[in-house]
């Protein structure tokens, strides 16, 4: 599983980052989260609203900071 935090680095992008930490750590899933701040690659992934979380290179949600429980489930989904 591959878990991508995009955004340039605001406060909703780092508590997207710590939520979905949390979020694998309930889940006691071992597993890097790689932060994307680079425009350019952002904007790859069709993302124009930022925060937003990828899994597996798939965009589950832009420009807004799930609950740890939404995380948690489109972690095990």
């Amino acid at each position: 599983m591959d878990v991508q935090v995009l955004g340039p680095g605001c406060k909703n992008c780092e508590a997207l980052e710590a939520a979905t930490r949390q979020a694998l750590d309930d889940l006691a899933i071992d597993q890097h989260v790689t932060k994307i701040t680079d425009y350019g690659e952002i904007a790859s992934f069709g993302v124009m609203s930022t925060p937003a979380l990828a899994i597996d290179g798939e965009v589950k949600v832009t420009g807004r900071v799930p609950s740890v429980d939404e995380i948690k489930s489109l972690l095990a989904s």
